[in-house]
């Protein structure tokens, strides 16, 4: 079916577009931009009356379980999680069971998100052998069967020789090394950030140095082996501040921040809740406060969920036994637009798409993030200003762990369109 997106605000970071006006998808493409444009006969007519005409959002992190962890979340469920969401695009972190660590499973996880998932997913492949942080993979091959990049997500290697020697062959190929930053001698047995809070509770806390230190060692090794390192969810202020530095220093560092670690801090641990308990760990409002200014300053390039489904019975065990993490694809967006509401001075309709798609599609090349006529029609249709309240229940997500039970977000995605298919549409 065609479709016609009428009275609505196009925006469209990629071709510096924010304007009023239709947008006409034909034959699964961008058809049209116009201030006006008339139906045609067989079109469905879109009413985005108060709302936003967007590029899809895209996700570079995102955990979508699967095979071994198929009760987690499957293909089917994590793509419909990603279309309600308002996501066209999103990338799977390697740490499935197997992990993603050969071009066959790379291959094999591709062809079936093709078919099984309602949105499009690129395959962000194992750094190292088994995510073990000892043996380096083919990167040639990898990249050839269509990985977009290369990763050590929720394993992070703790040899900085292995390291090194993996962003040499990840350059070699033009594959970025997109690293969770984290000195396990230091994080060791942590379940929430070392503070007053897990004090309070008599546990052990992950100190803002587990995940600098990291920060710093990465970025030497990026500046001496010259690969793309891309810093995963950071957390702390001196972390952004050394992103910061490094990026005046012309190391070729980009970074991504999560909704949850600029709306949440680690109060919301306070009452034990397993659900506000990730890696990294929410941390205090001055590292939050911090990651908000390392958006506004360009520092962070873009938004990203770390969505990491995991099963209520996981999550009902005590706060030091529970697995990190939180369902993240269908909150984002209300979350980065509640925080945005409540900033001095808020960031523009064009500034907050691209954070969400256009800057992360080009940070990894990913043919995703504009409205450009004749590319794939990769559409959502935003509006901005409604109010919901989270309910666990009625996430499309297989898993139901979010720290945003209750709340009230505002802003969600309305219909949600994939190479022109509807695969979303708000009841």
């Amino acid at each position: 079916m065609n479709y016609l997106l009428r009275n609505g605000r196009v925006v469209d970071p990629a071709q510096g577009i924010d304007q009023m006006g239709d947008l006409r998808i034909r034959n699964g493409r961008i058809a049209e931009i116009a201030p006006t444009l008339t139906p045609e006969a067989g079109e469905r007519v879109v009413d985005c009356t108060d709302c936003w005409i967007a590029p899809g959002l895209v996700d570079l992190h995102v955990h979508l379980r699967d095979l071994r962890q198929s009760y987690k979340e499957t293909l089917q469920t994590g793509g419909a999680a990603a279309v309600a969401g308002g996501f066209t695009s999103i990338c799977c972190m390697p740490n499935t069971d197997p992990p993603l660590d050969s071009p066959l499973l790379v291959r094999e996880l591709i062809a079936r998100a093709t078919r099984e998932s309602p949105c499009k997913v690129y395959v962000v492949a194992a750094l190292t052998q088994g995510m073990r942080g000892e043996q380096l993979c083919d990167y040639a091959a990898l990249k050839q069967v269509g990985a977009v990049g290369c990763s050590d997500d929720a394993f992070p290697v703790q040899s900085a020789e292995v390291l090194r020697r993996a962003m040499l062959g990840c350059a070699a190929y033009g594959l970025p090394v997109i690293t969770h930053c984290e000195d396990k001698t230091l994080s060791e047995g942590a379940s929430m950030h070392a503070g007053a809070i897990s004090a309070q509770l008599g546990l052990r806390g992950a100190p803002s140095s587990a995940e600098t230190v990291h920060i710093a060692r990465n970025a030497l090794l990026a500046h001496e082996t010259g690969c793309h390192l891309h810093i995963q969810h950071l957390s702390t202020a001196f972390g952004v501040a050394l992103v910061r530095f490094f990026k005046t220093q012309g190391v070729r560092i980009t970074a991504e921040v999560t909704p949850h670690h600029l709306l949440l801090t680690e109060h919301a641990c306070a009452s034990f809740n397993t659900n506000a308990k990730m890696n990294p760990p929410l941390r205090s409002e001055a590292d939050q406060h911090a990651l908000t200014e390392g958006i506004l300053d360009g520092t962070i390039d873009c938004i990203v969920t770390d969505h990491a489904p995991h099963a209520p019975f996981e999550k009902a065990q005590p706060l030091a036994l529970a697995p990190f993490g939180l369902v993240g694809l269908e909150t984002a967006l209300g979350a980065v637009l509640l925080w945005n509401d409540q900033l001095p001075q808020p960031l523009s309709p064009i500034q907050i798409v691209n954070l969400l798609s256009t800057a992360p599609a080009r940070l990894l090349n990913l043919p995703a993030g504009t409205l450009a006529i004749g590319v794939p029609a990769d559409v959502v249709v935003i509006d901005p200003t409604a109010r919901w309240q989270v309910n666990p229940a009625m996430l499309h997500s297989k898993s139901k762990n979010t720290p945003f039970a209750g709340m009230e977000l505002m802003g969600k995605a309305r219909y949600t369109f994939v190479n022109g298919e509807l695969r979303f549409e708000a009841g």
